[in-house]
């Protein structure tokens, strides 16, 4: 329902206007206050699973839409773009926690009684996060994994989530760098130019890297693999280490986690979400002392329908898309193409429900009459814009009025002069602290096979990087594997370099719609004589 202006001060408004002279004075009213919590919610969708879903945990992979949300980098905001979790399949456990104690997540007393939700997952994807050291408009691409129940996380072959600008210690690196031909920065992966809704494939497969042991920590098969499908980028980019995940059992001698972690349990995904965390906003308020408070504009794509389209042609993955053949492969076999096999997959219908928001902890009402979460043809999914005056299509609320217990999506008119709100402008986030690996340690030991060399991303930052053989990469080197183990996974990835090529469609293209571009700099070629078997490891990202 469209909300009018307060009489008295729209008529004034208008009489200014028509005259042609200068605002009436206004009445005094409070300054305007930064403060945090400004909007809380997922956006999301469910994946209707089919018949034989277990049948289906493999893998998973979906596109998912690519535009500016903001306008200008802001300080202090975090919002991810649609994506999804993958947790290992603890359903058996009815009782037993999974958190041992002394872990982060076994304070969260919600997540009992297994804890199965926050014992493992790998998440990350698209989106803005609060801890991102360089900004720009668009948004980026992080990979991100907590293998011990919230203690740390994994966002790069060497970094955290940009938790911190300094290296993951040695014996918590848990990804491996597999892409010969990209760039991944711990700051995420920028895009080029401003894409509109243009879309990133992306797909979690668990593919046999190495065979499964039965020594201290017993450890599983699974390498959780990721592949994009990019306008100049398409192929796997990085998996992560089996025994990332089957050490928590050692380490906190609880042998009942062996064999429940992701290096051995199927994955689960039951859905995506847009997830609005960190949010800042302004409060007010007017002469009478009523509160009104104001968020960033978030703009969304909108096409001629009025919808905008998030995720779409999610799908599930049974061996038989490519695990089989891949592990056929790597024991002797044939080479593998690396294509998902149809055979294997289960293309997903979803479900989607209103969302329910927050700010300052107080439920928000009105932002369903702008817009709401739909299904579009089973298997894409989005928003539906509506024409309530509240907010043009495709611009979230920016305005609200407390009331009662609660806060309500108003238009700028509604918002009185004199809080000062709507010429307030959200601070701009400032490049933060340059991401420095060790010299010391897993980084030089064996170390890099070349200088190291430097290219300019379209964040602003500079990235420094070596090649390094793929098994001397520093997140291999904490493992006591033996010489053969070694060489065979080395053998094995220059198979892999020499037959995958990055401009083969491994995920079947989008029913619809084009592919994003990445930003063209994180594309590298191999110097002489390391065309296979070497990865370009980031060692430094900083500020230009």
């Amino acid at each position: 329902m469209r909300r009018a202006a307060a009489p008295a001060l729209l008529l004034g408004l208008l009489a200014a206007a028509a005259s042609g002279q200068p605002d009436p004075p206004t009445t005094e009213g409070s300054t305007p206050t930064l403060l945090s919590q400004g909007l809380h919610g997922y956006i999301g969708f469910t994946i209707v699973p089919p018949a034989d879903r277990e049948a289906y945990r493999a893998g998973i992979s979906f596109y998912s839409a690519v535009w500016p949300l903001i306008d200008r980098p802001l300080a202090n905001f975090q919002i991810g773009l649609a994506s999804t979790w993958i947790l290992p399949d603890n359903s058996d456990d009815k009782d037993t926690p999974l958190a041992p104690l002394g872990t982060r997540a076994r304070e969260w007393a919600e997540r009992g009684p297994t804890w199965d939700s926050v014992f493992q997952t790998v998440e990350g994807g698209l989106g803005y996060w609060a801890g991102n050291h360089f900004r720009y408009d668009s948004p980026k691409f992080s990979m991100n994994a907590t293998p011990q129940c919230y203690d740390y996380e994994v966002g790069s072959p060497g970094w955290s989530f940009f938790y911190s600008a300094q290296a993951l210690p040695d014996d918590r690196l848990g990804m491996a760098q597999l892409a010969n031909r990209l760039l991944i920065p711990p700051d995420g992966l920028p895009f080029q130019g401003q894409p509109n809704g243009a879309l990133l494939g992306y797909a979690w497969m668990a593919l046999p890297f190495t065979d499964a042991v039965s020594a201290v920590p017993p450890t599983g098969d699974q390498s959780w693999t990721c592949f994009l499908n990019s306008a100049n980028f398409k192929g796997p980019i990085a998996f992560y280490i089996p025994e990332t995940w089957s050490k928590i059992g050692s380490l906190f001698h609880e042998p009942y986690l062996d064999g429940r972690g992701l290096d051995a349990r199927p994955g689960i995904a039951g859905g995506g979400a847009m997830e609005i965390n960190t949010v800042p906003r302004f409060d007010s308020r007017d002469a009478d002392g009523q509160v009104y408070s104001k968020i960033p504009r978030l703009q969304f794509p909108v096409d001629g329908s009025g919808r905008t389209l998030l995720v779409q042609d999610v799908s599930y993955y049974s061996g038989a898309a490519l695990r089989d053949a891949f592990g056929t492969w790597r024991h002797g076999g044939e080479p593998c193409s690396g294509r998902f096999a149809s055979t294997g997959a289960h293309r997903c219908k979803l479900a989607t429900s209103t969302t329910h928001y927050t700010q300052a902890e107080s439920q928000v009402a009105g932002v369903e009459s702008v817009f709401d979460t739909k299904v579009f043809d089973d298997t894409s999914w989005g928003l539906q814009w509506t024409d309530s005056g509240t907010s043009p299509a495709g611009v979230f609320p920016q305005y609200f009025k407390a009331v009662g217990s609660g806060r309500v999506a108003i238009t700028a008119a509604e918002v009185p002069a004199e809080t000062g709100l709507r010429q307030q402008e959200f601070p701009l986030a400032e490049p933060g602290e340059a991401y420095t690996s060790p010299t010391t340690g897993a980084w030089s030991e064996p170390g890099p096979s070349s200088a190291p060399c430097t290219v300019e991303l379209a964040d602003g930052s500079v990235v420094t990087y070596a090649w390094y053989r793929f098994v001397d990469q520093p997140s291999l080197q904490q493992y006591r594997w033996s010489t053969q183990k070694r060489e065979s996974l080395q053998a094995f990835v220059e198979h892999l370099h020499a037959n995958w090529p990055i401009d083969r469609d491994y995920m079947a293209p989008p029913t619809s719609g084009t592919l994003v571009a990445l930003d063209p700099a994180l594309l590298v070629t191999p110097p002489e004589g390391m065309q296979v078997g070497y990865v370009p490891i980031v060692i430094h990202q900083s500020a230009r």
